[in-house]
């Protein structure tokens, strides 16, 4: 045989070694990518924050210092092979133990992000909402109170390590928007001439119902309080003035209705001198449109709603009704011990 022969037949045999190289190669890659993936370190998920602005290579480096991919390399290949590239979301994911690294990349793809949500309440004050989010533990840094009324109560989506403030800030935000709209397309003629007397008023049509459907109509009543230069008489403006909005946890004493306070609406006509919680978006809207009514009373009727009267006469029955109802309660109760 001679040595070209030979020579031919060594680069044959060198030439299927390389091909099957590359195949194994290719196998290795494809089970890396398609097959089972690391093992979570603890738990059954694991949590990966991917931060805003970060690029392919960073965001397969993130993966593999976290755990869930088993090479960065292949990763970042296959994301540009696929066409994800482009259309990879920031967001915290969990990733479940053994993941494959396909699954992996097609989560973040579709922005497959943990949804976490910090829900305000309606008639919350801003201290409560406060305390609610320093107390989330997947944010950072330290709020200060927020003025009372300026947030939008609603359920909010965050993202761990999202500062405290910024969110307080986007809660705000929304007040803001939310009053602007609906005081561009409030009822002519309100007794209301700012859109913080608004918000005023709305906190205490929140307080004074939790039933829905009767915001308009109770703010119909105060509204038609102010006009007349009635006092609002509303409990809980009173409460707000002894505990900033906190539960009392008892009755109002004779006192406190007494009392010359600025928070007193039995004794003082007019707004109280701010919002005695974070009202929302309905009930600005009840202050901002109420329905024409000539009602100007309402009093608990014992189902968690209220009994609405339009006469002094009409309201003292009703007044009766409820306190008959309380002594029943209470009775009730005593002989249940």
């Amino acid at each position: 045989m001679t040595k070209r022969r030979l020579s031919r037949r060594a680069a044959a045999g060198g030439g299927l070694i390389a091909l099957g190289l590359a195949i194994l190669v290719g196998l290795a890659g494809f089970w890396s990518y398609g097959g089972p993936g690391p093992q979570a370190k603890s738990g059954e998920v694991t949590a990966v924050v991917l931060e805003r602005g970060s690029g392919v290579r960073q965001i397969a480096d993130t993966l593999q210092k976290a755990g869930v991919i088993s090479s960065a390399g292949l990763f970042a290949i296959a994301a540009r092979l696929t066409g994800a590239a482009g259309d990879l979301k920031a967001g915290e994911y969990e990733v479940k133990s053994g993941a494959s690294m396909a699954a992996v990349l097609g989560d973040i793809r579709a922005g497959r992000v943990v949804r976490r949500l910090v829900t305000i309440p309606e008639g919350w004050t801003s201290g409560m909402a406060l305390d609610a989010i320093n107390a989330y533990p997947v944010l950072t840094g330290t709020a200060v109170e927020p003025p009372e009324g300026s947030l939008l109560p609603d359920s909010y989506e965050v993202q761990r390590g999202e500062d405290r403030e910024a969110v307080i800030g986007r809660m705000r935000a929304a007040r803001d928007r939310v009053l602007a709209e609906l005081w561009a397309a409030r009822q002519p003629g309100l007794p209301i001439s700012t859109p913080e007397e608004a918000v005023i008023l709305a906190s205490i049509v929140e307080k004074e119902t939790g039933v829905a459907s009767e915001r308009p109509r109770v703010a119909a009543i105060f509204v038609n309080r102010l006009r007349s230069g009635m006092a609002l008489q509303s409990d809980p403006t009173i409460i707000y003035g002894i505990t900033r909005g906190r539960p009392l946890g008892r009755g109002i004493r004779a006192s406190e209705l007494a009392a010359n306070s600025p928070w007193n609406s039995y004794r003082m006509t007019g707004l109280p001198p701010g919002p005695i919680a974070n009202p929302g978006r309905e009930s600005l809207a009840a202050v901002l449109n109420p329905p024409r009514t000539d009602e100007l009373y309402f009093v608990a009727d014992g189902t968690g709603g209220h009994a609405f009267a339009t006469t002094y006469a009409e309201h003292e029955k009703n007044v009766a009704r409820w306190r008959r109802i309380e002594r029943e309660r209470a009775a009730g109760a005593g002989g249940s011990r």
